[in-house]
């Protein structure tokens, strides 16, 4: 009597679309750490992880809510945050004598200049080593925020209710957009003092 083909049930991560077994495989055969960068609407946090028997265990960790203890009054959401918590990330690791690692985006898309490779650029400078294009990094511009400051000041010389409803939470905190990049500087400079 012929016997039915048995079904196999993937695992849970996988049926619920959060891993992609394939790809992790291929990062852990690397050998070197993961700086692993994962994004939401408001925030970008950056691990470095080290994959052990047990389970992967986080050496090193920075996120853009961390940015306010360091006077960052813009959204944390944003491209600049994206490349300060990188930075504070690659500073981390530098000081814990951690000097590679390979990306892992987990199941996003690559976008080039997007947040997670506006992170990696952050860590990447701070001298981490990290294997990538310099095709798919956000410019110098969109690291500090210039792309934000330029649209401010146009659209406060042409529309200036729109520019108090698009820039309230900057003008709540009293920043204005329009120094976005010098702000940025001075956040950068006080993460490099360490």
């Amino acid at each position: 009597m012929p016997r039915a083909k048995k079904t196999i049930v993937p695992h849970r991560r996988r049926r619920e679309l959060k891993t992609d077994y394939q790809k992790r495989f291929a990062l852990l055969k690397s050998g070197k750490c993961r700086l692993v960068v994962r994004k939401s609407l408001s925030n970008v946090n950056c691990h470095i992880v080290k994959y052990e028997p047990t389970g992967d265990r986080c050496l090193v960790s920075a996120g853009t809510p961390e940015l306010k203890k360091l006077g960052w009054k813009a959204n944390t959401g944003n491209i600049p945050a994206a490349y300060l918590a990188g930075l504070l990330c690659g500073v981390r690791a530098k000081k814990s004598k951690i000097s590679q690692a390979v990306l892992d985006m987990g199941l996003y898309k690559p976008t080039p200049g997007s947040r997670i490779f506006a992170a990696l650029r952050g860590a990447v400078d701070a001298g981490l080593s990290v294997a990538h294009s310099d095709k798919i990094l956000p410019s110098d511009d969109r690291t500090k925020g210039a792309h934000v400051a330029s649209y401010a000041g146009w659209l406060k010389r042409e529309n200036s209710s729109e520019y108090k409803k698009r820039f309230s939470s900057y003008l709540k905190v009293k920043l204005a957009p329009e120094s976005l990049p010098a702000h940025f500087e001075e956040v950068k400079a006080k993460i490099l003092k360490g």
